[in-house]
């Protein structure tokens, strides 16, 4: 069956019979952001990269093309689905929902307006020549796709409305490092993006990651204004030890990039960081401590957990064109360790230039 809407660069074409009224999908256009804005403010299942605003902020940062799409039913919004066109020399063409974002798939009224976007996706990743499509979920799908299930997990739990239940909560060991931190003297405050940033590259370097540009981090600032916090952990002597950007949505306050300096783990910096976090999310009224996204296997993994972190499997499905296989774009790829350590080696302002250009295709 053909929706209207396929006429908008011809994406969709479904043969599964309906029977809800007619529904089309279109290309989402700078005119429908209002249109979007509500319907993902008003969607229970939504995330923060869900929000309008990330299309903006990958198109400045990364150049990346929205090609992002709405699933209509008469003259209203039923479903969208974020979608960048990543297209790069070394790591391939492909479609995500979103790069540098941990899950933002299909979000719709109903099963139906979620197959519609998925088709329709598809439809648009043939035209234009592209091998590849990533939906991130946080939920499976009854898609047969090849998926990516046991990769990434999700650390996300209420907290109390009070320090002291907090502080209680978190497991004995990791409390006593926050203790330590407080016992060490350190402090937490707001910083500038550039302090943040210092200490964000000099952690990917030594972890052997690119680092993102830090206009990201300027775009999201811009972006997110008050909902927007980078926040440094300095010790005694005014030294930075620890930043984090953390991000606000509905009830949720969430830790998203953060960087460290060498002295950070023996002075319990991190630790105390993340207990500033959450403090600072408790006083404004957040009910959800969303730890992110972690891989299986990494320090990152083990950290939260020992928070008292459950991880919740993150399920990232795939639609390959013919011959093509599942992307494996991560550190924890075997081929990628000497890189890795190559890049480590490299001096810091070889690094702090030639990262972000690398980085496009690894979001």
């Amino acid at each position: 069956m053909i929706f209207p809407g396929a006429r908008c660069n011809g994406y969709l074409d479904l043969n599964d019979a309906l029977t809800a009224a007619e529904i089309r999908v279109s290309a989402a256009r700078a005119c429908d952001q209002q249109g979007w804005t509500a319907f993902v403010e008003a969607h229970p299942e939504a995330s923060i990269f869900h929000d309008w605003r990330w299309l903006s902020i990958l198109e400045a940062s990364f150049a990346h093309l929205n090609r992002s799409l709405i699933a209509w039913q008469n003259d209203t919004i039923i479903g969208v689905l974020p979608l960048m066109e990543v297209k790069t020399l070394f790591f391939g063409h492909s479609l995500v929902s979103l790069p540098f974002c941990q899950w933002a798939g299909p979000l719709a009224k109903d099963e139906l307006a979620v197959a519609a976007l998925r088709e329709s996706a598809i439809q648009c990743a043939k035209q234009v020549g592209i091998s590849q499509l990533e939906l991130r979920n946080t939920e499976g799908s009854p898609s047969d796709w090849p998926t990516q299930d046991q990769l990434y997990v999700l650390f996300r739990k209420p907290i109390a409305a009070d320090d002291e239940s907090n502080l209680k909560s978190i497991p004995r060991k990791q409390r006593a490092m926050v203790r330590k931190g407080i016992a060490n003297g350190l402090s937490a405050g707001l910083c500038d993006v550039a302090s943040f940033y210092r200490l964000y590259t000099d952690n990917v370097h030594r972890h052997g990651t690119p680092c993102v540009p830090l206009s990201f981090f300027q775009a999201i600032q811009s972006a997110f204004a008050s909902d927007c916090e980078f926040l440094m952990v300095k010790d005694t002597d005014g030294t930075d030890l620890s930043g984090v950007l953390t991000l606000y949505w509905r009830d949720e306050v969430f830790p998203f990039y953060a960087g460290d300096s060498e002295r950070a783990r023996a002075r319990a910096a991190n630790d105390f960081k993340y207990w500033e976090v959450m403090r600072r999310g408790v006083a404004r009224g957040s009910k959800i401590f969303n730890y992110g996204r972690s891989k299986r296997g990494t320090g990152s993994f083990d950290f939260k957990r020992n928070w008292g972190f459950e991880p919740e499997p993150l399920r990232y499905e795939y639609w390959l064109a013919h011959g093509q296989e599942l992307p494996s774009l991560n550190p924890s790829n075997p081929k990628f360790r000497m890189v890795i350590e190559a890049w480590r080696r490299m001096p810091r302002w070889v690094v702090n230039r030639l990262g972000p250009v690398l980085i496009r295709g690894l979001g």
